[in-house]
């Protein structure tokens, strides 16, 4: 019993471990990798105040705050 626990183990993380690799060296990986490092670049820049962020309504954000009442 504790080396068939054993095997299970080993070969569950062998199978893992070749699945990942699968995945790693395909082009939608790098794809996505891609996108993903371009979507951070540009939210760094916006946040940092390189770019203008778009609001939806900018009268929100000039009106008196409203009190929330119960």
């Amino acid at each position: 019993m504790k080396y068939r626990n054993g095997i299970v183990t080993t070969i569950a993380l062998a199978l893992t471990s070749v699945a990942l690799a699968s995945v790693v060296y395909t082009d939608a990986y790098s794809q996505a990798a891609k996108a993903e490092a371009t979507g951070v670049r540009a939210l760094t820049q916006a946040a940092a105040g390189d770019a203008a962020i778009a609001c939806a309504d900018t009268a929100m954000l000039s009106s008196a705050s409203d009190t929330v009442q119960r």
